[in-house]
């Protein structure tokens, strides 16, 4: 306990899945979170987004830890309004920043998926982090860190599913694929001041970005009704591990490490949570 004691964190997409994990996981070891979402559907996701009821869900189990929560609600495509969200919750927790973990994401999925949906991907899962990040640069303390969220598909070169999977994952495979090379950038110019820059890569991970309707007809095309269960025998085989998923607990653990001072040299890494995929795919 107490790894990350006293610690200022924002995290972005933080009302549901791996966003609330991370949260409560940070605070669990001492940390205080300002937790940020949108709380509204996004066009052309193809599933619903969290509620403000999720958002404060969040924010009442990171109190519950004893730490202090602090709930902002911005669109991460909008720079104006994250700008304002981070800099007011991070005065609101006495001012500085010491993690950053801009987690907002969509998955829109399916072959009838058209451009709106690869342009939405990209809106929200690329330049969202960059409005996050640069409206967080002037607050971050040195010796901060900063943690970005990517994936496996960013590592894996394209395959013939992904033409199933439609222009939505293209885009999420893209920006996902960008943050990669904007990560290493970022990297050597936070270096001087200790500020290190992260990503870690999950393969698929139980959240309700993969647990949906759309994600599941994507995969069973061929049933009326596909559930979680008719899609697992298809994921399996994307890890060497006999697994069909991670849980976001999983990854939260690696962010604590990376959110820790037991990081504090470990700069410019991308860190694999994915149950040996790209080893198995011989990446």
């Amino acid at each position: 306990m107490g790894r990350v004691e006293n610690k200022v964190v924002v995290i972005t997409g933080a009302a549901r899945g791996q966003g609330r994990s991370h949260a409560v996981r940070l605070a669990q070891e001492g940390a205080d979170i300002v937790a940020v979402d949108l709380c509204k559907d996004v066009e052309n996701a193809g599933y619903s987004m969290a509620s403000n009821e999720d958002l404060e869900e969040t924010a009442r189990l990171v109190r519950e830890t004893g730490r202090r929560a602090v709930v902002k609600y911005a669109d991460v495509r909008d720079y104006a309004a994250v700008r304002s969200a981070v800099a007011e919750g991070v005065a609101e927790l006495d001012g500085g920043l010491d993690v950053l973990i801009p987690n907002a994401g969509i998955l829109p999925m399916g072959p009838d998926v058209t451009v709106s949906g690869f342009a939405a991907s990209i809106d929200v899962n690329l330049v969202g982090v960059l409005n996050t990040v640069h409206a967080s640069l002037p607050h971050l303390r040195d010796g901060a860190s900063v943690i970005l969220s990517g994936s496996i598909a960013s590592l894996m070169p394209p395959i013939g599913e992904d033409e199933m999977a439609g222009a939505g994952y293209v885009g999420y495979r893209f920006s996902k694929h960008a943050l990669v090379d904007y990560m290493k950038e970022l990297t050597l110019q936070l270096a001087p001041r200790g500020i290190r820059v992260n990503s870690v890569h999950p393969t698929t991970v139980d959240t309700d970005m993969t647990n949906n309707e759309a994600m599941f007809r994507t995969y069973r095309p061929d049933l009326e009704n596909p559930t979680k269960d008719d899609v697992a025998p298809i994921l399996a085989t994307l890890q060497a591990m006999p697994i069909t998923h991670v849980s976001t607990a999983d990854v939260s653990h690696a962010v604590v490490y990376l959110a820790s001072d037991e990081s504090r040299y470990v700069t410019g890494t991308q860190l694999r949570i994915d149950g040996g995929a790209l080893a198995r795919h011989r990446l």
